[in-house]
């Protein structure tokens, strides 16, 4: 699955390579067929499935639609990327087949996975995306049938104000203090990155002490994105309209913004 993920971040820098060219001359398509070409004579780029290049493509274009559209705002064209850096890449209709047992065939091999929860509905695109850890996680985007849940309105609204130690001053007086989750882990994140310092260049103990960092770094992450969620569901169950600080009133709209 690596080595796919390392024949994605071949194709992109190819595809950056030639976009400009093939932009000017073709457009998008003529550059999907070309790569579809190469694809078919070059054994490593094989282990990336068709639909997920045509994505590939698909996503510089999207990029460079948006540069053209905001790049006055200091939005950037898409660049080249590290392969060892890249992250993921996107199945669409086709590519993978999910088994029983907790199974996925992508491609002409079986893996297993674990289901942090049902897959229901149709699915969209399976998503194989890679951590700085060398972790790897299948994100699965499905076609759901929810019903809309009807919700009474009480007509509660209320003005927030952002700030840093004080994360949201409400109209009605409350204060929302920040976690400062990063300011508690201080301590042990300097104390792993010291380790890392004191192991010796392109030894095991220096890529594990590098792992303990990352984990270190990802623990922080998920804390402070899980009380951004939990703190925005807890606003929006209590008021019907949300406004920032000198905007108008947003219906619907959650706490972050």
């Amino acid at each position: 699955m690596k080595r796919s993920i390392n024949a994605a971040g071949v194709i992109y820098n190819h595809c950056i390579a030639l976009h400009k060219r093939y932009y000017r001359m073709f457009g998008c398509v003529k550059l999907q067929k070309h790569i579809a070409k190469i694809r078919n004579k070059n054994e490593f780029w094989q282990s990336v499935g068709s639909q997920a290049v045509q994505d590939i493509c698909q996503r510089i274009e999207e990029a460079y639609q948006l540069f053209f559209k905001h790049h006055s705002k200091g939005v950037r064209p898409p660049n080249f990327k590290k392969v060892k850096k890249y992250k993921s890449f996107t199945l669409k209709q086709a590519g993978y087949k999910f088994l029983g047992g907790n199974r996925i065939k992508i491609g002409k091999r079986v893996y297993q996975f674990w289901k942090s929860q049902e897959i229901t509905g149709r699915v969209k695109t399976v998503t194989v995306k890679r951590t700085p850890l060398g972790e790897l996680f299948l994100a699965v985007v499905v076609d759901g049938n929810d019903e809309p849940i009807i919700k009474t309105m009480s007509g509660r609204m209320a003005g927030f104000d952002f700030g840093l130690k004080t994360f949201l001053t409400v109209s009605d007086g409350t204060k929302i203090e920040s976690p400062e989750f990063f300011k508690a882990g201080l301590k042990l994140i300097q104390k792993t990155a010291r380790e890392l310092s004191r192991k010796v260049k392109g030894s095991k103990a220096r890529e594990r002490a590098r792992k303990n960092l990352c984990r270190r770094y990802e623990d922080i992450s998920n804390k402070r994105r899980d009380w951004f969620w939990k703190l925005a569901h807890e606003l929006t169950s209590k008021y019907d309209v949300l406004m920032r600080g000198g905007s108008k009133p947003q219906r619907n709209a959650t706490a972050m913004g």
